[in-house]
């Protein structure tokens, strides 16, 4: 048997249990799931929720409609000109990092369509991404005149190296499933159906012993925790100075144009 929370429709995150298994869905299906401030609230009160769930062993973070998430919603960072909301809105999303990696549950992401930004490095923050062979991958902060934030820094860096992640960074490409593998961002490309071959991956881990796997998470998060809290500390100073930036102001502003920005590093 299946629980679902269809409270509303509108709900920005929606959860689904099935014996030891939450899936964990950003249903903003209409803006490709943007990461707006309701969703993130939503997401990380569902994300402590679930940690202290004995009864889930592991946790699946999908998304609603044609992609897994863009990223931050533009409008968010529009509105967010004052310093309040902007701290609010950074400390929110290094929460949401650090209880998503820290979590003692086995984690996967499965990813279609698209992830990008602050979506891709939330998913990062994860176990295990199982994308889709036609979605689209982008640490795409760059475009717009802003460094990565959410931990990004921190999980490229444990993933693929501190010289890879610059050039990866620095580049803001748009990745295929398959480069995305072979750069070592992601563990797998399903060439199938993604739920399917999800719910074969959890079969597996529940078959295993979900426990000593667990142990093994928190003793590598232990070591990780110190260095994580100070990369989101440092991603957040460094954000707030680049949103002061005329390059911030013309990506964004070309963003809105759907045109090419023209960055004069001021």
């Amino acid at each position: 048997m299946t629980e679902v929370n269809t409270a509303s429709h509108a709900e920005p995150i929606l959860v689904e249990r099935a014996e030891r298994v939450a899936t964990i869905i950003f249903n903003r299906p209409q803006s490709m799931n943007a990461l707006d401030m309701n969703l993130l609230q939503s997401f990380l009160h569902t994300l402590k929720e679930i940690s202290f769930d004995d009864d889930i062993d592991v946790v699946v973070l999908k998304g609603s409609g044609k992609a897994f998430s863009s990223g931050g919603d533009i409008k968010m960072m529009l509105q967010g000109t004052e310093l309040a909301d902007f701290d609010s809105i950074m400390d929110q999303i290094s929460d949401i990092a650090i209880t998503l990696y820290s979590m003692p549950k086995l984690t996967i992401s499965a990813i279609h369509g698209a992830a990008a930004g602050l979506g891709l490095g939330l998913a990062l923050a994860t176990d295990c991404l199982m994308v889709e062979k036609d979605a689209k991958i982008a640490m795409n902060f760059i475009g717009i005149g802003l460094i990565p934030d959410g931990g990004s820094h921190f999980f490229l860096s444990q993933k693929i190296g501190e010289v890879k992640a610059k050039e990866l960074i620095w580049e803001g490409k748009v990745l295929t499933a398959q480069e995305a593998l072979e750069k070592d961002l992601i563990h797998e490309v399903v060439e199938g159906n993604l739920t399917e071959a999800v719910q074969k991956k959890v079969a597996k881990w529940l078959q295993s012993p979900t426990k000593a796997m667990i142990k093994t998470k928190k003793i590598f998060v232990e070591r990780n925790r110190p260095e994580l809290i100070k990369m989101l500390e440092l991603e957040k100073y460094g954000q707030g100075h680049m949103r002061k930036t005329e390059d911030y102001q013309e990506g964004i502003q070309a963003f809105l144009e759907k045109r090419k920005p023209v960055f004069k590093g001021k």
